[in-house]
């Protein structure tokens, strides 16, 4: 079995605190992939930025420091590892890592959050575009080499009505625009992808993996659907399981967002 989690950690070193290094040592994925990592790995306590028993591959940001930063951790060591995905602007920005293991392709993903009618949206947008036609060669280098993908990450955008709980106020806002649902659909339909949780569990509403810190959003279930573990077919065809680790309460939250957990029937070596 291949065990993968996703979580956006809203900061490394304060999720590392508040209970992120026990969870990673219970854990029993085989590969962690984590976003909004904001920190350099030389910054971050060795328990969660080099943790006994894992190896890690970190892609911090260059150009804003302590914002972004992405990372793989792997119980299996990488035969190679990848930074960005080719296109200038996003090189140094901390938002994909990839990391090759035999017969797998494993990405690390923090697509922008964006903010409709700003230059943040704008930069969403550009991200959208030319993310979009790697994704494509990816799937076909991968191919190639015998290889399946996934890429696990804040994708920052709820593709359907049943992956956010408030779907109608939030028709024009960023991450529920008709564009980027639809530039969603794009990756799923022209580029052949899989959406794995949405595959093992098509009715809704959620399960949500994202909730603000403002209110009574998580208390009330009040939340959106952004992390995916997107996959190539082959891939999302041995997926068995896929579970959103949702803590009991508020206050065992160590971020705002929950770990993804997929389990695949494939082998880990």
């Amino acid at each position: 079995m291949l065990t993968v989690s996703t979580v956006n950690v809203n900061g490394l070193r304060a999720a590392a605190k508040k209970g992120f290094v026990e969870w990673l040592a219970a854990t029993e994925a085989d590969i962690v992939c984590l976003q909004e990592v904001r920190s350099a790995v030389e910054l971050l306590p060795a328990e969660a930025g080099a943790p006994e028993g894992w190896h890690t591959v970190h892609a911090d940001s260059r150009l804003l420091k302590g914002r972004n930063g992405v990372a793989i951790y792997s119980r299996q060591v990488p035969t190679s590892v990848r930074v960005g995905f080719g296109v200038p602007e996003f090189e140094a920005s901390g938002r994909y890592v990839e990391a090759w293991f035999p017969g797998l392709v494993v990405g690390s993903l923090y697509l922008p959050s964006g903010e409709v009618g700003t230059l943040r949206q704008e930069q969403k947008e550009r991200f959208m575009d030319t993310f979009l036609p790697y994704l494509a060669e990816l799937r076909e280098k991968a191919a190639a080499s015998g290889c399946e993908v996934v890429i696990c990450g804040d994708w920052n955008i709820a593709h359907q009505e049943i992956d956010l709980k408030a779907w109608k106020a939030n028709r024009k806002n960023s991450g529920f625009t008709p564009a980027e649902r639809a530039w969603l659909s794009r990756v799923f339909d022209e580029v052949g992808y899989r959406d794995t949780l949405r595959q093992l569990h098509p009715e809704g509403p959620g399960p949500y993996t994202w909730w603000s810190y403002r209110g009574k959003a998580f208390d009330n279930d009040s939340g959106w659907r952004i992390d995916y573990t997107v996959t190539t077919p082959g891939l999302a065809g041995r997926a068995v399981s896929a579970v959103v680790e949702r803590a009991a309460t508020y206050d065992e939250r160590w971020s705002d967002h929950a770990p993804l957990t997929v389990t695949f029937d494939w082998p880990s070596s």
